[in-house]
């Protein structure tokens, strides 16, 4: 279980599983025989009824298939924008360095599917997802059959039943009010990616 102080915890499920799709290619975490091991794909979520599940697939080769197959609990960990927060920035001190970050854990039972069918549906929702974007769409489709047949037996699929999301948000809301807004302003003067993200992220949760 991840810390969790109360001022940093997000609990909405939609707000959480709206996280995952936009930071989708997740760290998949499972406990075997040799301890733990982990493994960076991409998901997909899917909805049966109130239940949310999680979709990917592994290479054959992975070790980590045959300590899933073992059952037991699984995580799937979805970071989003991180950045570093200076203690320059706050109106008073003494303080220290820290971060600003967003994370979401999901728990939950993971199945092994060996079903070509399922993991041809898998795939091309996959490709489908991430070629969107492309003026040129690449089509699995167009594969060669052959080809995507000696493809699809190199992978294993796999289902997550999620049993829990636990989300945190940490923005600095354990700060004085008067800090917040430097700390934005900072981050935006930065201008990379992941401090403007994190800015917009405190603008939004900023109490009005």
């Amino acid at each position: 279980m991840v810390y969790l102080p109360p001022h940093f915890t997000e609990t909405r499920p939609a707000v959480l599983i709206a996280h995952i799709e936009q930071h989708d290619f997740g760290l998949l975490v499972s406990h075997g025989a040799a301890g733990l091991v982990a493994s960076h794909i991409p998901f997909l979520v899917e909805r049966h009824g109130e239940q949310l599940h999680l979709l990917g697939h592994l290479a054959r080769p992975n070790l980590q298939v045959e300590d899933l197959r073992q059952g037991g609990e699984a995580l799937a960990i979805f970071s989003g924008p991180h950045a570093y927060v200076s203690p320059s920035w706050y109106a008073a001190g003494p303080s220290v360095p820290t971060w600003n970050y967003v994370d979401v854990h999901a728990y939950g039972t993971l199945r092994l599917i060996e079903d070509e069918d399922w993991l041809r549906r898998l795939l091309q929702r996959l490709s489908d997802r991430h070629e969107a974007g492309s003026p040129a769409p690449w089509r699995m489709q167009d594969l060669p059959e052959p080809y995507l047949q000696g493809m699809l037996k190199g992978i294993i699929g796999l289902d997550i039943a999620v049993s829990r999301l636990e989300g945190k948000y940490k923005l600095s809301q354990n700060r004085p009010a008067v800090d917040r807004p430097r700390i934005v302003a900072a981050l935006e003067r930065r201008g990379d990616p992941d401090a403007l993200a994190v800015a917009a992220l405190m603008r939004e949760r900023e109490p009005t």
